[in-house]
């Protein structure tokens, strides 16, 4: 077979493992499994999406909405844009970066990724011909490294991805150097903000200032329809026509397009999903924290990640441990800029937080 060089080459991502995968290995119930790694909403979706997708699930014989003309006006009020500078995708954000990998990249464009951060971007933008060049956060002071990033930029660069709240580090990029990218090229410069509810920061009144800036969000997060694959991009006007021309016409099903228009409706879920998030992370950060041998992250998101290194544990050795126990985390040696002592954990409800708590005290003593 005559496959391309850039797949060849390319890294298989690796996501997290699932409950059914968990449950055969170890031998456990999947009802019992607490699911702390994969940053998703433990509390389910909106009751009102659910009764909305029951109501058409008969339709599903018909072809989805293609212009998507009243999710965008639900996306475009709650995000307090224009319609114009709304764009929809299905594969949860991935979609919208595939757009923009065939919209802006040609064989041997250059794309900045400040490591440690979000792998799927590379993932993704490496089979067009794309050439990957490294920044950093400063995991010591737990910020992003401007200069890191200034300092890599080439007339080759077509794309810099800033994701803030970063993932893994739940790290926030301070506006100002945002900007400060922004004015030093012309390159498009995309703000992951795909955790921006539980940072209560977003980006938006940058839009209209400047060309390049394109915002990319998700609805898998705090509006808690991972399972259906949506999201988002902002932007001005022209970038995004440029990008509906390659877009696909149904990129969303029948059922995704209902249940992201009726969970956006749902105002009083969207509000309860963002106190109930922050109130567990914050509780996991201040029980973790006072477990002196872990390097405790503090996060604007909805994940934390912790270094293992004091603990005598290696990444896969201590999610191992807690796999026994039925609790799933990251294990995030996979994750180009960490080494084998860091873990993430995301959010559960009080009772799984608990209960996390008290394994891994157990393990760890």
């Amino acid at each position: 077979m005559k496959i391309r060089k850039a797949v060849k080459e390319l890294d298989p991502y690796v996501p997290g493992k699932s409950q059914d995968e968990i449950a055969e290995e170890f031998n456990l119930k999947k009802e019992d499994i607490i699911k702390l790694g994969s940053n998703e909403n433990p509390w389910g979706p909106s009751k009102k999406a659910i009764a909305a997708i029951q109501k058409e699930v008969g339709e599903i014989n018909r072809y989805p909405e293609s212009d998507l003309i009243e999710l965008k006006k639900e996306i475009a009020n709650y995000s307090r844009v224009s319609t114009d500078e709304v764009i929809v995708g299905g594969d949860g954000a991935d979609e919208i970066i595939d757009i923009i990998a065939k919209v802006f990249i040609s064989p041997g464009d250059e794309f900045i990724v400040p490591l440690p951060s979000y792998m799927y971007y590379e993932f993704l933008f490496k089979p067009y011909g794309a050439v990957p060049v490294y920044g950093k956060w400063d995991l010591k002071k737990n910020k992003l490294d401007l200069e890191s990033v200034l300092n890599v930029i080439t007339e080759k660069t077509k794309i810099i991805f800033l994701c803030s709240p970063n993932n893994p580090t739940g790290t926030l990029i301070p506006q100002k150097d945002i900007i400060k990218v922004l004015k030093a090229t012309d390159a498009v410069v995309i703000v992951d903000e795909a955790y921006f509810e539980y940072s209560e920061v977003n980006n938006v009144n940058l839009i209209n200032k400047y060309p390049n800036v394109f915002i990319m969000r998700t609805m898998s997060k705090v509006l808690g329809l991972a399972g259906m694959r949506i999201g988002y991009g902002l932007a001005n006007g022209e970038m995004i026509e440029y990008m509906h021309r390659i877009k696909p016409v149904f990129s969303l099903t029948k059922l995704s397009y209902i249940a992201a228009l009726n969970t956006l409706k749902d105002k009083n879920y969207i509000v309860e999903s963002i106190e109930k998030g922050i109130e567990s992370r914050e509780f996991l950060f201040n029980k973790l924290n006072k477990i002196k041998s872990l390097n405790v992250f503090k996060s604007y998101s909805n994940y934390i990640l912790v270094g293992i290194e004091k603990t005598g544990f290696k990444a896969s050795e201590l999610s191992k441990e807690l796999l026994k126990n039925g609790i799933i985390i990251r294990d995030c040696t996979s994750f180009k800029g960490l080494d084998e002592y860091w873990v993430r954990v995301s959010i559960g409800t009080m009772k799984e937080n608990k209960k996390f708590i008290s394994i891994i005290n157990t393990i760890l003593e």
